[in-house]
């Protein structure tokens, strides 16, 4: 089968597409036939050494896919070959062919196009947890979103819209403000404005926000801080800035506010029926109409490393997603 390789951790221009044999499912596992995957900033991470977790050399990056059932393990059982799915991976989605746990696997509804589902799970999982499991996000709270033109970002604009609060989000310059505002957003402010804290301020009355999704760090941390209301929570998701903020527990007392850490690929070992159960609640919205993703960008199997490059230099707007299978990838479940 063809794949991307990792042979050192050099960044995502030391990837190459080759050969390599397909994997063989264990047990409790599951080989897909991959019609598209998706791109995350993890995979820079994982090609430069620098995520969690470090797969030995050589390996396969890309932690998130959509496609269809090849082969089952012996203790599988309700999938059948040809089935379409999504599915969550330690590291192979770039591959023609991927093995998956049993209970990392998500069966697709009828009608979901495949690039779209490549895209759904890592974005929308951490967006629809965070805001639901670790913050409690309530109809009618007020919920910030910095980051919001990414992937991640715009995931947590229409989860936040979805569950009834009132959504602000950040985002560099204007060139999305409108995808933003499709998704749900009421307003839409440059990250990078001077009086960004004053016009946040503004818009809550002097109250502050309710709860606070940061996944970049850095500067959008300090924000968070200064805005957050009393008895409210600050969601870290990560640090796409490179900088981690240090936080002054001073301030959080004073407010009764919550500084609250969330790291979606951990409920995968620890918790894989509520992953699972969230996705479900995220396929019914999509298909009842309660959420709309955008579309991603599709991006050729061949141009894997530079996808991945344009992520890591904060150069892609919104969705990447690798159409390894391009005839399948194209197809929509049913």
């Amino acid at each position: 089968m063809r794949a991307i390789l990792c042979h050192e951790l050099a960044g995502p221009g030391a990837l190459v597409l080759g050969e390599r044999e397909p994997p063989r499912p264990g047990a409790c596992q599951i080989r897909i036939r991959v019609g598209a995957a998706g791109v995350n900033f993890a995979d820079a991470l994982m090609v430069r050494g620098r995520y969690q977790e470090r797969p030995p050399l050589p390996f396969v990056p890309g932690l998130e896919l959509a496609g269809t059932v090849d082969a089952c393990g012996a203790a599988v059982d309700g999938l059948e070959p040809g089935r379409p799915v999504m599915a969550m991976v330690d590291h192979g989605a770039f591959a023609e062919y991927a093995i998956a746990r049993i209970d990392d696997v998500v069966p697709l509804p009828e009608g979901v196009d495949l690039r779209l589902a490549a895209g759904l799970p890592i974005a929308w999982g951490t967006a629809y947890g965070a805001l639901v499991w670790r913050a409690g996000l309530s109809a009618g709270e007020t919920l910030l979103v910095h980051g919001a033109s990414g992937g991640t970002g715009l995931a947590a604009v229409a989860c936040g819209r979805a569950l009834g609060a009132r959504v602000i989000a950040t985002a560099r310059g204007g060139g999305v403000r409108e995808q933003i505002l499709a998704r749900g957003a009421a307003e839409v402010l440059d990250s990078e404005a001077p009086d960004l804290v004053e016009r946040i301020r503004e818009l809550t009355g002097g109250q502050g926000v309710d709860v606070a999704f940061d996944p970049v760090g850095g500067a959008m941390f300090e924000v968070c801080r200064r805005t957050v209301a009393w008895e409210g929570r600050i969601l870290i998701i990560g640090f796409a800035s490179g900088r981690i903020p240090q936080i002054p527990a001073n301030h959080l007392l004073v407010k009764n506010a919550a500084a609250i850490g969330f790291y979606w690929g951990s409920y995968r070992g620890r918790d894989p029926e509520r992953l699972r159960a969230g996705f479900r609640v995220l396929l019914d919205w999509l298909q009842r109409g309660v959420v709309h993703p955008p579309a991603p960008e599709v991006v050729p199997f061949e141009r894997t490393a530079e996808a991945v490059a344009r992520l890591e230099e904060r150069r892609a707007g919104g969705k990447l997603v690798i159409a390894v299978d391009p005839a399948l990838a194209t197809a929509t479940s049913g």
